[in-house]
Order: C-alpha cells, then sequence, then structure tokens
C-alpha cells in the first residue's frame, strides 16, 4: 500500500510541474497608457508578428473586418468625452475594428459592444459610435510587430497610430482640455459654491472647530440657497446651538420640523423635537 501511495504521490507532483509551465504566446498582449491634456486614453491589444506572410490583402483581405490586432478585440477606453472625425465619443471603452478598403485606405470603427472575440459575428451598424476614414501611407520598411500607439501629442489633440507590415494609419483625435480647465477656472474665480460652504460648515461642527467661522459659513451657503431643504436647517440649528444663539437655533428647528414634517421625513421631525426640547422649547 505504501508503495502504490509513493507511485501516486510522484505521479502528482509530475502532473503539477508540467502543468505550471509557461510558454511565449505568439502574439502577446500589450497595454498603451496615455495621458493627453486631462484625458487618460488606455489601449489593450494583441500584438500579432507578419512571420513572412503578406498581410494587407492576403491574410486580411480587401473588403474585410479585421480586429484590429490578434486574439480578444482591441479595446479603447476614454477617460472623458473625445471627438475623432468630428463625432463625439462618449467617456467609456470601445472596440477597434478596421475595415480594410484597399491598401491606401481603411475605415477605423469605434464599436460599443467589446465582449466579442474577433469581428461580432452579427455585426450591428448601430453599435459603430464614430468611423473615421483614414489614408493609410506605404512606409519604406518592415514593421515586424504590429504597433498601436498615440503621437504627435498637444494640449488638445493627438492620433491613434496603427503600424504594421509595410502599412501606417494615423487616426486624429481631439479631447476637451480648454472645455475642462476653463470650466475649473471659471468655478475657481467665482469663488465657493453654497456647497462648498455647507459642507466646511458642518464639517467644522462634527468635528469641534472654530463655531464662529462654521456659523458665519453655514449662513453664506443659506444665503444663496434658493430653496433651504430640512436636513440643511437642521444642520443650521445645531450651529447656531452650539455658537450660543438658542433664539435662532430654536427658530431653525421649528422651521426644519415643518419642512420634514411635509415631506414625510418622521426621523428629522423626532431630531428636531429632541433638540427643541433639550434647548427648552417645549
Amino acid at each position: 500500500m505504501k508503495r502504490l501511495l509513493l507511485v501516486f504521490a510522484v505521479f502528482a507532483m509530475t502532473f503539477a510541474s508540467y502543468a505550471q509551465i509557461e510558454t511565449p504566446q505568439p502574439s502577446p498582449l500589450s497595454k498603451v497608457e496615455q495621458k493627453v491634456g486631462l484625458t487618460d486614453i488606455t489601449i489593450e491589444y494583441s500584438r500579432p508578428g507578419v512571420k513572412g506572410r503578406t498581410i494587407f490583402g492576403d491574410l486580411e483581405p480587401f473588403g474585410g473586418i479585421w480586429r484590429t490586432g490578434a486574439n480578444k478585440n482591441t479595446i479603447i477606453t476614454f477617460s472623458d468625452d473625445v471627438t475623432i472625425a468630428g463625432q463625439e465619443i462618449k467617456a467609456g471603452s470601445y472596440a477597434m475594428f478596421t475595415k480594410l478598403n484597399s491598401a491606401t485606405q481603411w475605415d477605423v470603427m469605434f464599436y460599443n459592444d467589446t465582449n466579442n472575440w474577433g469581428a461580432p459575428r452579427n455585426w450591428d451598424d448601430s453599435k459603430v459610435v464614430a468611423t473615421a476614414k483614414v489614408d493609410v501611407n506605404a512606409i519604406p520598411f518592415n514593421v515586424e510587430t504590429m504597433t498601436i500607439d498615440i503621437n504627435n501629442i498637444t494640449t488638445n489633440s493627438g492620433t491613434i497610430d496603427i503600424i504594421w507590415e509595410k502599412s501606417y494609419a494615423a487616426i486624429p483625435f481631439t479631447v476637451p482640455t480648454d472645455k475642462s480647465v476653463t470650466t475649473a477656472i471659471d468655478k475657481i474665480m467665482a469663488g465657493p459654491s453654497a456647497n462648498d460652504y455647507y459642507a466646511s460648515a458642518v464639517y467644522y461642527l462634527n468635528t469641534g472647530k472654530d463655531i464662529g467661522k462654521a456659523k458665519e459659513w453655514m449662513d453664506k451657503a443659506m444665503s444663496m440657497t434658493e430653496d433651504p431643504k430640512y436636513w440643511q436647517l437642521r444642520q443650521q440649528s445645531l450651529i447656531y446651538a452650539a455658537a450660543g444663539d438658542k433664539k435662532k437655533a430654536i427658530e431653525l428647528a421649528k422651521q426644519s420640523m415643518a419642512a420634514a414634517k411635509e415631506a414625510d421625513n418622521q426621523n428629522y421631525v423626532k431630531q428636531n423635537m429632541a433638540s427643541l426640547k433639550e434647548w427648552g422649547a417645549m
């Protein structure tokens, strides 16, 4: 029996050692990460080799749809809305497919379904969010391993470059850097918002910081708020109570309680009733 168990153990160890063998992939996975302006762009794709073959017009026939790489779909992800060939693409992930019209012209399509292995069996034109018609340029040397990169980077634009065999194509795109920066500048120059003042005041109250400053910020927030809600009035009443102005705190708590009753929020009704009792108003 012991000898039989030893044989099984040796067999198991031998099988495990073979199971751990890793071999290189013919088309290794690659990941490109690039910030253009303020927009993060990521491309994940597999990189096939030429390996002595004729690629475009033979291995990948003209008129067909190519997955723009090998193995799983090539997937590009944008952190912001971008514009490609005059068409806006929402932030998110897309599969890149290329229709090889000829040796000199391709249609690169951005497809909003990334769950395919290669070109979809049932192609759906409604899933194409943008198509870039690009010129294909011949290069005077052979590029063995297919390459996708992001180049010609400016503050607001760049190109997605596809290079393989003796072909090079560039897909221009723009990013909303100017819009994002302008919006941020306008917001900062306009000063803090009502929400900024409110959040700062509540933080000071909850952490026991300068209650006078909390009261100042809360009053500023409420003056900028057209229709204060019961939870905002509740926080304002607590700040006034902490600042020693119970008369004003009671007034605000009553307003908060009335609004909470109207909104049928019994939890806030109870909280305000408890505070009013504590402050001697009930």
